[in-house]
């Protein structure tokens, strides 16, 4: 990884109590988004001079092959080229690795997300762990092949993170280098490093708040694929699982118990019990037990990394 033309961080401060603000670094992964990058930039840099804040904007070229590096080169940003392509999540990595600041802001390059909600996500990062940008607004556009799949998994992990979750892997938002650090081990270097961060948060109680947001058509080609909705499912499963395994054991085990009970009083009523009414209370207990442990190893795991 390299890094090129340094400039970079203009420090925009107001006197007075703004000068206690923390200081904000804007994050844009782009691979390949040579047409929609400097716009993006440009937007970025007229919304944070408004902020009254100390701030920083890095790109990340991930190993793109057409002139996003010599676009993003033109403009008052640090810029951070990837020999290859290593991912959407490699790269929000290698950004916040080399953020000057602790407040961090998350942006496509694409210009689907409204760079002018920054503030207001900045406004509720006292309060907030982390605070994102819903694509709940009055203008969202996308597109409906991926709405059916996008609607299952965020039921999917808002039932086992136990709260709703508005939006699950929007790339706008802030975080805090902190809890980027806590969780690093976890985070993927794909597309799932949004819904990971998202989960990881959740599982362990921390505060997270949703603004609403518009969201508009992308420019150029999206890099989403429909094979990436069974790596989100994967990686929700086994997110949980790490965080707070008996959401999905102990209703598993109850199916099972229900089954062998209900088996077991229609042989009780036939005189004749099978293998299978005994099998299933067996198993619940089993996925009871499995659920248990793992519960506990998670639980001992989280302690010994906080120490």
């Amino acid at each position: 990884m390299t890094e090129t033309n340094t400039l970079a961080s203009e420090k925009h401060a107001g006197g007075g109590a703004r000068e206690m603000r923390p200081g904000v670094t804007v994050v844009v992964p782009a691979y390949n988004e040579e047409k929609g990058i400097g716009p993006q930039i440009e937007r970025l840099r007229h919304v944070m001079e408004g902020c009254g804040r100390a701030f920083e904007i890095i790109v990340v070229d991930d190993g793109s092959t057409d002139n996003t590096a010599a676009e993003a080169g033109k403009h008052a940003v640090r810029l951070i080229q990837q020999g290859r392509n290593r991912g959407y999540g490699a790269s929000l990595k290698a950004g916040i690795a080399a953020a000057e600041n602790d407040w961090i802001v998350i942006i496509d390059a694409d210009g689907t997300y409204p760079a002018e909600m920054i503030p207001a996500l900045l406004e509720c990062g006292d309060e907030y762990d982390m605070v994102v940008g819903a694509r709940v607004g009055e203008d969202v556009n996308i597109p409906w092949q991926r709405r059916p799949a996008k609607w299952i998994l965020a039921k999917l992990a808002s039932y086992l993170a136990e709260q709703e979750i508005p939006d699950m892997n929007s790339g706008l938002r802030l975080l805090k280098r902190p809890l980027v650090d806590k969780f690093e081990h976890l985070l993927p270097s794909g597309f799932s490093f949004t819904t990971t961060i998202t989960l990881a948060l959740l599982c362990n109680e921390y505060q997270v708040q949703y603004v609403p947001i518009s969201y508009a058509k992308r420019v150029g080609s999206s890099k989403i694929r429909p094979g990436h909705a069974y790596q989100f499912l994967l990686l929700i499963l086994r997110t949980v699982m790490y965080f707070n395994p008996l959401r999905i054991f102990l209703p598993l085990g109850l199916v099972f118990f229900l089954y062998g009970v209900a088996k077991l009083i229609y042989d009780i009523y036939r005189q004749n019990v099978s293998e299978s009414a005994i099998l299933g209370v067996l198993s619940a207990f089993l996925l009871w037990g499995v659920g248990l442990l793992g519960d506990q190893i998670s639980r001992f795991g989280m302690f010994i990394r906080s120490k």
